[in-house]
């Protein structure tokens, strides 16, 4: 392991003991916020510890195996025993290690948190507006697979199907390595490019056309940006599409536009307009807080340029070649075989190798800004 992360090791497992002691405290429960603070801390920190034992566990086991292989010169199947141990060894050791080294690269904060995905028909006309109710189909099944909640925020329905614009709420549990539904899903932001004949065409031409995503951290309650009642402007309206009599006869819909910014949010799924007015609200923060990351995010791209990108939307990042079956990130340079099971929701190794790539990058990052 690296000295900088040597380093960082060692620091994580003197707050480990740190975070047992402070939460067996008698006060601590009486502040929530701080309870939880540490909670999710001593988590992530134990982890860390845990990848460790796993790491010096199996390093005592390849010394062992190789002590074992230097006495056994004269018994061959002791010999071909320790052998195999310590290729198994090795093997173990080499993945523990890089599991831990992406372990210790420190977390965004906002990975933990829920996620609006905002999904909008780009170039292409209504085939763009299907190709969108395709992502959101995509994304509304992988989050079957994870066992996550969605909610429709508000959406503009195309005039053939799918969406001139839909926005998506997801929320669901953190995985071991405490990543949420935003850390999951924050690198799909970007410009998606489909390549395939539409059901509009007559004459079998492979026609190319465009959807944006935007992922959006929900922002935490406790940390968000503090809004201006005085900057907002609300709007009522009747909301449109499905819904029966009660839609026609109350103006539940909510529009919210932030004056300084010109940023506008909308709800209209719920019934009430007050719980249409908090969505509206919670997207209309995340998409100030989203203004604001990705103008220092720019500010970084001027100084560097990672192989993940920023995330705007401008980015085209991937193309879905259906006469081929073939899905292209360019980010990556990672090509798939596989995309109508894609398309059904099995992004798991999309997904993941984006993770591993952003880690290798801020690895890299952290080794130069150690020297």
């Amino acid at each position: 392991m690296k000295p900088f992360l040597r380093q960082t090791l060692d620091r994580q497992l003197l707050r480990l003991h740190e975070l047992d002691a402070l939460l067996s405290a008698s006060d601590v429960v009486s502040d929530l916020n701080r309870f939880r603070s540490l909670t999710r801390e001593h988590a992530e920190a134990s982890l860390v510890a845990e990848q460790y034992n796993r790491l010096t566990s199996r390093e005592a086991d390849l010394a062992s195996a190789q002590s074992m292989l230097a006495e056994a010169k004269n018994e061959p199947e002791m010999a071909a025993m320790a052998e195999e141990e310590i290729s198994a060894a090795k093997a173990d050791i080499a993945l523990i290690d890089e599991a831990l080294q992406l372990t210790l690269i420190p977390k965004d904060p906002d990975d933990a948190r829920p996620a609006f995905v905002e999904i909008r028909a780009g170039t292409g006309g209504d085939e763009s507006a299907l190709f969108a109710g395709d992502l959101f189909r995509m994304y509304t099944r992988y989050a079957e697979r994870k066992h996550w909640q969605t909610e429709i925020i508000s959406e503009s329905a195309g005039e053939l199907g799918g969406y001139k614009e839909v926005v998506l709420r997801i929320d669901g549990p953190r995985d071991e390595m405490g990543v949420g539904v935003y850390g999951k899903l924050r690198f799909e932001s970007g410009g998606h490019r489909v390549q395939r004949v539409p059901a509009t065409e007559t004459q079998g031409r492979i026609h190319t056309s465009a959807c944006t995503v935007a992922v959006l951290p929900e922002p935490d309650e406790a940390v968000a940006i503090q809004i201006n009642p005085a900057d907002l402007r609300i709007d009522t309206y009747r909301a449109s599409g499905a819904g029966g009599q009660h839609i026609n006869k109350t103006d539940s819909a909510v529009r919210i536009t932030h004056l300084p910014t010109g940023i506008v949010a909308e709800c209209q799924e719920g019934r009430s307009q007050h719980g249409n007015k908090a969505q509206a609200l919670k997207v209309l923060t995340a998409r100030i807080h989203e203004k604001d990351r990705s103008e220092r995010a720019a500010k970084d791209a001027a100084m560097r340029k990672g192989l993940v990108g920023s995330g705007d939307r401008s980015d085209r990042i991937r193309t879905y070649n259906f006469p081929q079956g073939r899905l292209t990130d360019h980010r990556i340079n990672l090509t798939l075989y596989k995309l109508l099971s894609i398309m059904e929701g099995d992004l798991e190794d999309v997904l993941t190798a984006l993770q591993v790539a952003r880690g290798v990058e801020q690895l890299a990052e952290l080794e130069t800004a150690s020297q």
